[in-house]
Formats: C-alpha cells, structure tokens, sequence
C-alpha cells in the first residue's frame, strides 16, 4: 500500500506543480514518446536478464504491492516453532524430529503455524538445516559454515532484481535523451510548416528527456530500492533460523538458542526479552 501512496505522492506533486506554473498537463502527454521509452526500458531489462531474474522481478514486484515483509508477530511465531521443535529434540532426542522433517505439512508441531507451512521456501530451508544433524552426518560445529553459505548463496541470487532495475534506473535518463534526439529529427523535418508545428515538435522532444529522468528517479529507483528493504527483512528471517538450528545444535539449551536468535534481530521486529520468555515458557 505504501508504494502506491508513494507513487501517487510522486505523480501528483509533479502534476501539480506543474499546473501551478501555468502548465497544461495535456501537453505531457504524447504517446509517441511513451513508446521510445517504456519500450527501450522494456528491451534493455529483456535483453540484460535472464528469464529466471524477469520472473524474479515480476515476484518482487508483487510482493512490494501486496506484502509488508516479516512483522515482529512473524518472528515471534518462528521463535515459537522453533522452541517447539528444539524442546521436542532435547527431551526425545533428535531422531524423535525425523518424522516431522520428513513431512513438515503432517507435522503436529508446524501445522500450528500455518503462515509458515504456505512459504515452502522457508519450510525447506528449516528441514535442510535440521536434517544434518537428524542424521548425524556432520559435526554441529560444521552446521553453521553450511547455513551461512546456504543463506549467502540466496542472498546473492535476491541481489540479481535488484541489479537490473537499477541499471533500467541508470540508463532511462539516457534513453529519454534518445526519445529528444528523435524529436528534434522530427522538428527538423517541419520547420516548414509554420512555428506552430515546431513549437509542438519541440515540447514532445523535451517531454520525452523529461519522462526518462522522472520515471527514473520517480519510480524504477525507489523500487529497487524497497525490494531491497524487502529482501532485507526475508533474509533475517533465514538468519534468523539458521543462528538457532547452530546454536542448538552446538548442545545450547533450547532457550538460550532461542535467545541467540533474537538479538540477532533488528529492534523494529525484535521482542522483548522477558515478553518471549514467558511465552516460551508457557508453550
């Protein structure tokens, strides 16, 4: 909701102020110009990304009209699983967790958090940090290399997006410049036809550097921008999870392990301390 409110703010102060100068909005509006620039956007972004950062593109997109990201409410129910889960694991050893990695949607414990069951994502970066040690086939100390690795590989592949709408940022300045070079071209050819004509020649030609810059540092940049906020919040989530699995799995109690993970967060999602205690406690 934000970023529409943002993007209507952006279109409306601009209209605005334009028709507090003595500006007809309607002389914006020349379509051909909106062709040359959205369309060289469109090929530039087509042509620099594959197809899996496109989808990803479009996915993030979505997900900063329709999500706010993780809220402290979110992590507190991470907490709780994964105290959960740990508890389980103390008290009946860790092969007792085997049946509930193995089909984490018939789990009697994550079934309680249905808001993490519908993002498998995150429920197979829980079952692969679990199983290692489930099966022992590592040492606890080596589970954190893993998770960090693991993590940092997604973060990476996350930044990909980002990258391309920045360099469709960076170079809508230019490509408006382009769409002025093809106005004047047309003025050029209808200097004949009166000053009118070239008057109107001349507007649509500046209209289109100004659509370049303006859909650049209006809208494409500040996207960017808000998924990478969005990405943000989703990888302390995976921090999150994987600074508890290690904790544990070095022979933390479970919550100290618990604790662990929620200094590791940011004060706007973090609880409070003894507020998550006794809610742990209580579990």
């Amino acid at each position: 909701m934000l970023i529409i409110i943002g993007s209507l703010v952006v279109v409306i102060s601009m209209i605005g102020g334009f028709m507090l100068a003595g500006g007809n909005p309607l002389v914006l509006l020349h379509i051909s110009e909106f062709v040359v620039i959205l369309g060289i956007a469109s090929g530039v972004l087509i042509t620099a990304s594959p197809k899996s950062v496109l989808l990803r593109i479009l996915a993030d997109t979505k997900a900063c009209l329709t999500s706010k990201g993780a809220t402290e409410a979110d992590f507190l129910d991470l907490m709780k699983l994964l105290y959960e889960i740990f508890m389980l694991g103390r008290k009946s050893g860790l092969i007792a967790l085997d049946e509930h990695m193995t089909d984490p949607h018939a789990s009697s414990i994550l079934t309680k958090y249905p808001e993490f069951l519908k993002d498998d994502e995150k429920v197979t970066f829980l079952v692969n940090s679990l199983r290692p040690i489930i099966d022992g086939k590592i040492k606890p100390e080596q589970l954190e290399g893993i998770l960090v690795a693991e993590v940092h590989s997604k973060e990476e592949e996350a930044e990909k997006s980002i990258s391309m709408l920045h360099l469709v940022g960076d170079s809508l300045p230019g490509i408006g410049i382009v769409a002025a070079v093809l106005g004047i071209i047309n003025t050029m050819s209808a200097i004949a036809d009166g000053p009118e004509r070239v008057g109107q020649s001349v507007a649509a030609a500046l209209t289109g550097t100004f659509l370049g810059i303006f859909t650049a540092y209006g809208f494409v940049n500040p996207l960017a921008q808000r998924i990478q906020f969005l990405h943000k919040t989703e990888f302390l989530y995976y921090n999150t999870i994987s600074r508890a699995v290690s904790a544990f799995a070095k022979g933390l109690a479970p919550l100290m392990a618990i604790e662990i993970a929620r200094r590791s967060l940011e004060k706007s999602v973090q609880p409070r301390a003894d507020e998550l205690e006794a809610i742990l406690k209580n579990i």
